[in-house]
C-alpha cells in the first residue's frame, strides 16, 4: 500500500450533473473507471492501477492502491497489458 491510501479516508461524495457531452474517447474512460468503481464497491477489487495520459499526451500520471502481497501481480499483469497495447497498435 502505498503512503497515500494508508493515510486516506474514504468519504461519500454526492453525485453532480456533468453539463459537457461526453465525446467516444471520453465516455470510455469514464466506463472503465465505473466499472472499477463499481467492483471496488462490491468488495471484489483489493488493489488497483492507474496511468492516465493528458488530453495533449505530454503528462502521463501514475496512482496505484495495492496490498504489499499484491505488488508482484499487478506488476505481472501491467507487463502483459503492455504488450497487448503494443500489439494492439500494430
Amino acid at each position: 500500500m502505498n503512503d497515500r491510501s494508508k493515510n486516506a479516508a474514504v468519504l461519500p461524495f454526492r453525485p453532480r450533473a456533468v453539463s459537457a457531452a461526453a465525446d467516444e474517447s471520453t465516455a470510455s474512460v469514464i466506463a472503465v473507471l465505473q466499472d472499477q468503481l463499481a467492483l471496488a464497491r462490491e468488495g471484489k477489487v483489493r488493489s488497483v492501477a492507474i496511468v492516465s495520459v493528458s488530453t495533449d499526451g505530454a503528462a502521463i500520471g501514475t496512482q496505484w492502491s495495492s496490498t504489499g502481497s499484491d505488488v508482484t501481480s499487478l506488476i505481472g499483469k501491467l507487463a502483459v497489458l503492455s504488450h497487448d497495447l503494443m500489439a494492439a497498435r500494430n
